[in-house]
């Protein structure tokens, strides 16, 4: 599985230090369901995706949604279980996050974020 760091050149700050990059149709369906939690520094990203759920989720997550510039086109904060849709126009792919991510962090729309490769875990 490929692990990625997510940094906010914008705010220099970092929005997850170890991000799995879901891109396979199973693992963008899966998402973070069947998780207890997303800790700290942690993060999933889809790609490509535009919108979310989260049926069938145990937490609540933040949202960050961003289009093909890598410039922020959308944010949800503290996403609640079970709630059928988020998304934002022209995003390209998502970036699920632990809530409260996005008030520590101060990201908002027109931010640019960049994804680093850091490492394969097995």
């Amino acid at each position: 599985m490929t692990l990625v760091r997510i940094r906010n050149l914008t705010r220099e700050q970092v929005l997850a230090e170890r991000c799995e990059v879901a891109r396979s149709f199973l693992a963008r369906g899966r998402g973070l369901i069947g998780r207890d939690t997303l800790a700290a520094g942690e993060g999933l990203l889809i790609r490509p995706c535009s919108s979310v759920h989260s049926f069938f989720m145990r937490f609540p997550i933040d949202v960050v949604f961003v289009d093909r510039h890598d410039r922020v086109v959308g944010l949800t904060e503290a996403m609640p279980p079970n709630r059928p849709y988020a998304g934002a126009w022209r995003a390209r792919y998502v970036v699920e996050l632990p809530s409260g991510t996005i008030a520590a962090t101060g990201t908002r729309v027109g931010d640019v974020v960049r994804v680093e490769e850091t490492h394969t875990r097995p």
